[in-house]
């Protein structure tokens, strides 16, 4: 057990050689950020490629495309390099393109072929709203009911979802699986393998969203076989407000016709051909649709230089540690606050923590005012993420004791408990 004081977790933090990496990110001054999982922190080093991409413009004009250090005909796919280590793809598996809606779309236009009775799609009752409309609007355009087409597998407790269920809704009707890799609400991490082989044994195609596990959790896609993934990059890979997001199109589907078909899929030697009969790259490349959103995509190749310095595996190992800590902290502090643990607390846990409370949102407003920065998730979620890169054992000490603090003083009942615009 370790021990709960100010002067140990200091202790831990200097044994750490992630502390280091707290120097590369601009921290808000006189604040704990543990709203990572939501937007990640600028980088000293992405703020650095972003500067270097606006001196290409400006020195090079049109020449950037293809001149100076990044060029930007290539960026999507250097950069999809870059995050294929994070997923567990290869190289030629990943493309850095689009947000993480649009390439949703994209993928269920290539990957669901409804055909005689096989035509449903599944996904889970906890997912994401956005990826939810994104299915049922793809039913639609099929002259489908989503009400009825729209498989979404139940959670016994509204936290987790459990595989075994998901395994079994695998009917013969579905012809297409999208899950979370890690849900946005509780943290649960899914056993992505499991459910991939279950998957491929019954000839559905699968696909997972990786908006909460990318650079926080280890991915093995390849290997596992998943058909296909898309994530965003502006959590914990750090990559900014509406950064590009990325995919991955597993090999065995290399050479598959993208649903939605745009000049910047075409291989990189034709697409200035300008044939209208497109030759698609041959790879994941084929499921760009649009031109890269260079300056969006700048500050991704700085912050993805610290994931290859560190590695996935000591990424992850640290964040287990940092939310190890929390949850002794929470345990000890504030038992007798009402606050419920809406996350797993073994392994199967993201990279962020929930606590469940009947005043989440005014408490949630009371840690700003205290200048922690936390992130409410409705109707009773409080999420804190203490991220690996940046956050320290230190932040996790004062952001429970003030926590406490505010619970014992009920400093949040100054506040509405209700939710901000944007929560």
């Amino acid at each position: 057990m370790t021990q709960h004081t100010l002067s140990a977790a200091q202790q831990l933090d200097a044994n750490d050689r992630f502390a280091a990496y707290r120097n590369e990110f601009y921290i808000p001054e006189e604040t704990i950020y543990m709203d990572g999982n939501s937007l990640g922190l600028l980088s000293k080093r992405a703020e650095r490629t972003l500067y270097k991409l606006l001196e290409s413009w400006k020195t090079l004009g049109i020449d950037g495309w293809t001149e100076g250090e990044h060029p930007w005909f290539y960026m999507s796919e250097t950069i999809g390099e870059k995050m294929a280590p994070l997923v567990g793809g290869a190289a030629a598996e990943v493309i850095a393109t689009g947000s993480t809606t649009t390439n949703l779309h994209q993928l269920v236009s290539t990957f669901y072929k409804p055909v005689g009775n096989k035509t449903k799609i599944l996904a889970d009752e906890l997912n994401f709203p956005s990826d939810i409309y994104a299915l049922k609007s793809q039913l639609r355009l099929k002259d489908y009911d989503a009400d009825t087409h729209l498989i979404q597998v139940a959670s016994r407790d509204g936290r987790f979802l459990d595989e075994d269920m998901i395994i079994e809704a695998m009917t013969e009707d579905v012809a297409l699986i999208v899950l979370p890799a890690v849900l946005y609400r509780s943290g649960q991490v899914l056993d992505m393998e499991k459910l991939s082989k279950a998957a491929n044994d019954r000839n559905i195609p699968i696909g997972f969203d990786l908006c909460h596990s990318v650079g926080s959790v280890e991915h093995s896609l390849h290997d596992w076989g998943a058909d296909f993934a898309f994530w965003c990059t502006y959590k914990h890979l750090n990559g900014g407000p509406g950064s590009v997001g990325g995919l991955f199109i597993h090999e065995k589907n290399f050479g598959k016709a993208p649903g939605l078909a745009g000049w910047f899929g075409s291989k990189k030697e034709a697409q200035f051909d300008m044939d209208h009969t497109m030759d698609p790259a041959i790879d994941s490349g084929a499921y760009q649709i649009g031109t890269p959103h260079v300056l969006s995509l700048a500050p991704v190749i700085g912050s993805l230089e610290m994931f290859e310095e560190l590695g996935m595996a000591a990424i992850r190992e640290r964040s287990l540690k940092l939310t190890g800590y929390m949850l002794e902290l929470i345990d000890q502090e504030l038992s007798e606050a009402g606050f419920t643990i809406g996350n797993p607390l073994d392994e199967t846990r993201g990279g962020h923590l929930l606590l469940e409370h009947a005043e989440a949102a005014r408490i949630c407003k009371a840690l700003k005012k205290d200048g922690v920065i936390p992130d409410f998730r409705a109707p009773n979620g409080i999420r804190l993420a203490p991220v690996a890169l940046y956050n320290t054992y230190e932040d996790i000490w004062h952001t429970v004791q003030k926590l406490k603090t505010i619970m014992n003083e009920k400093r949040y009942e100054q506040f509405e408990n209700k939710r901000s615009v944007v929560a």
